[in-house]
C-alpha cells in the first residue's frame, strides 16, 4: 500500500525459458527469405534457435515448394525425426491449431464458406501429434475473429474437450494458447473437469487482432487470471515482441520470440530465429534472470521426451 493505493509487488521470474515460434501458419513466407519452409529448413532453424538459448521450439509445417501452411502428418514426422536426431537437445512443441479455420463469404452472402476454410475433426487435427509424440502441443482455447477479413479461428467447447482429452491420453502436455480472457476461463474449466491435467501450461497471445490488446492493463488482467501454480509464457507481435520479453519476465512468466510473430530484428534488418532468441537472451540476462535448459524445462513442466510412435 502506497499513499493508500494498493500496488502489485514486482515478482520477476528469475529462471526463465525461451520458446521460439519457428515458422507459424501465416503468409510470412513471401515477406522474408529467412522463414523456413521445408521440414529440413524448419528443423535446422529450430536447432539454431536452441543453440542460441531457446529451450522450447514451437513448430508448424509448410508445403516445401510453395511455403503455404500445411497439416500433412508426413511433413511433421520428418521435422520431428530431424529435431530428435540432432545432437542439440530441445523441447518440441507442435501446433494442433490448424483445421479450425472458417472463412465466410461477403456480408451480403456469407454462405457457403469460401477458399481458406479448413474445418476437420478432432482426430484429424491430432493425427500428427499421435504420430510424433512431442513433449507439448498447442490447444487454442477458444474462437476468435482474426484480422484477415472474414476469417474466424473456430474452436468450440466440444472440440476443445475432445482434443484436450486426446492430449492427456497421449501424455502430451497441452499449451493453452489464450488470445483473450474467456480462453483462460475455459482452460480453467477444462482443468477442473479433469480433461487436462493441472498445473497447466499457458501461452498468453497479446495484441493479435482481434483478441486481447497488448496494453499493460489487459496483460496484467490476463496474468492475474492464471492460477498461481500454473506455468505461463507471453508474447506480442511485430515491434512489440522484445518489449514483451521484458514485460513477461517482470510479471513472473516466460517468453516467446520467433519468426511466427515478428520478422524484424530492427528497422530495415530482417531477422533469423536465432537472432531473435539471442536478442531475448540479452534482455533476460540483463534483468538478472537465468535461462533454463531443455532438460530443466522438462523437469519443471513434467514432460517426457519420446521418439515418434
Amino acid at each position: 500500500m502506497i499513499n493508500g493505493v494498493s500496488v502489485m509487488p514486482l515478482n520477476a521470474n528469475k529462471e526463465v525459458f525461451i520458446t521460439c515460434a519457428v515458422t507459424g501458419s501465416g503468409s510470412s513466407q513471401d515477406r522474408s527469405p529467412h522463414v523456413p519452409r521445408s521440414p529440413e529448413q524448419i528443423a535446422n532453424s529450430a536447432i539454431a534457435a536452441a543453440k542460441a538459448g531457446a529451450a522450447v521450439v514451437h513448430c508448424h509445417v509448410r508445403d516445401p515448394e510453395t511455403g503455404v501452411p500445411s497439416r500433412d502428418p508426413k511433413l511433421y514426422l520428418e521435422l520431428t525425426e530431424r529435431v530428435r536426431d540432432s545432437a542439440t537437445d530441445v523441447v518440441l512443441n507442435l501446433t494442433a491449431g490448424m483445421g479450425g479455420d472458417l472463412v465466410f463469404g461477403p456480408p451480403s452472402k456469407p454462405l457457403p464458406f469460401i477458399e481458406g476454410t479448413d474445418m476437420v475433426g478432432a482426430e484429424e487435427r491430432m493425427e500428427h501429434v499421435a504420430m510424433c509424440l512431442p513433449e507439448i502441443c498447442t490447444l487454442d482455447c477458444g474462437t476468435m475473429n482474426f484480422a484477415e477479413a472474414d476469417y474466424v479461428m473456430t474452436n468450440t467447447p466440444g472440440m476443445l474437450d475432445a482434443m484436450g482429452g486426446m492430449m492427456t491420453e497421449l501424455g502430451v502436455k497441452p499449451e493453452i494458447e489464450a488470445f483473450d480472457t474467456g480462453h483462460l476461463w475455459y482452460a480453467k474449466d477444462l482443468a477442473e473437469r479433469g480433461v487436462i491435467d493441472s498445473p497447466a501450461l499457458v501461452q498468453l497471445c497479446m495484441g493479435i487482432p482481434w483478441g486481447a490488446p497488448n496494453d499493460m492493463n489487459t496483460f496484467m488482467a490476463m496474468v492475474n487470471n492464471i492460477p498461481q501454480d500454473w506455468n505461463w509464457s507471453a508474447f506480442s507481435i511485430g515491434q512489440h515482441q522484445m518489449p514483451f520479453v521484458a514485460a513477461a519476465v517482470l510479471a513472473g512468466g516466460n517468453v516467446r520470440v520467433g519468426l511466427e510473430d515478428n520478422l524484424w530484428l530492427e528497422k530495415g534488418v530482417l531477422a533469423k530465429n536465432e537472432d531473435l532468441v539471442a536478442r531475448a537472451r540479452v534482455i533476460i540476462e540483463a534483468m538478472g534472470s537465468t535461462l533454463l535448459t531443455p532438460q530443466q524445462v522438462r523437469e519443471k513442466l513434467g514432460l517426457t521426451k519420446r521418439n515418434p510412435a
